[in-house]
C-alpha cells in the first residue's frame, strides 16, 4: 500500500495530478483545494496517499496533509451514501478546520455547500462524525474561523443566537462561532444560548 508519494509534479488536470517518482509517474486524484495549492509541473511536492482497491480497480488519493487524508477517511468509512467522489467534493468546498467547526456547530446548510452533497446527507455527516472527529482536527478548527455567516436553520437556534450575541457585543463572526464550537463542546447539546454564551465568553477570555 502506498501512503506517501514524493517527487516532482509531472503534469495537473482538472481532478488528478502526475507525481514522477524516479522516473514513474503516478496519478494521484485530488481535490480541487489541494490541486489548486500544487507546485507548478518539475517542481518538488510530497502528497500524503490513500489508496483505495477494488477487484477491478486501484486508484490513489493524493491529500496535502495528513489531516486531509484522515478527513477523507472518516467520511468514507462512516457516512453512509459517500464516497470517494463527494468526499473529494466536501474536502474540496470546506478545510478540515471548517469542516470540523460546521460539525461542532451542527451547520448543515454549511455542509451541504458541497456539490453531491443534499441535507439527508449532510445531517448524516454532521450525526456521524460528531464523536468521532481527531481530537487534532477538532483544535485546528478552533484557530480558523467560519468561513460563512450562520443564516437561520444553519445551525440550532441556540447556536445561532449565541453566535449573533456574541457578535452584538462587538466580536467578529470567525471568533464567533469559534468560541460557541469549543462551548457546545463543553457544555453539550442541550445547553440554551444563555449558557453558551457565558462558556463563549471565557473561551474568549482566554
Amino acid at each position: 500500500m502506498i501512503g506517501k508519494l514524493k517527487g516532482v509534479i509531472d503534469e495537473i488536470d482538472e481532478d488528478h495530478c502526475v507525481v514522477d517518482v524516479q522516473g514513474v509517474g503516478y496519478v494521484a486524484y485530488c481535490s480541487s483545494r489541494t490541486l489548486a495549492a500544487l507546485p507548478s509541473p518539475g517542481e518538488a511536492v510530497t502528497l500524503f496517499i490513500e489508496t483505495y482497491v477494488r477487484e477491478d480497480l486501484i486508484r490513489l488519493y493524493g491529500f496535502g496533509s495528513a489531516l486531509e487524508r484522515e478527513w477523507f477517511r472518516l467520511l468514507l468509512e462512516n457516512v453512509q451514501g459517500v464516497g470517494a467522489k463527494v468526499a473529494l467534493a466536501i474536502l474540496s468546498t470546506l478545510s478540515p478546520a471548517e469542516l470540523a467547526n460546521a460539525i461542532a456547530l451542527k451547520d448543515i446548510a454549511m455542509v451541504s455547500r458541497a456539490p453531491g452533497v443534499g441535507k439527508k446527507v449532510a445531517e448524516r455527516i454532521v450525526i456521524e462524525l460528531k464523536n468521532k472527529t481527531p481530537a487534532f482536527a477538532a483544535s485546528g478548527a478552533l484557530n480558523i474561523g467560519l468561513k460563512q455567516e450562520l443564516g437561520e436553520g444553519a445551525a440550532p437556534a441556540p447556536v445561532s443566537d449565541a453566535v449573533s450575541a456574541l457578535v452584538n457585543l462587538g466580536y467578529s463572526r470567525d471568533m464567533a462561532a469559534n468560541a460557541i464550537a469549543a462551548a457546545l463542546k463543553s457544555a453539550g447539546d442541550g445547553a440554551d444560548s444563555a449558557r453558551l454564551i457565558r462558556l463563549g465568553l471565557k473561551e474568549l477570555a482566554r
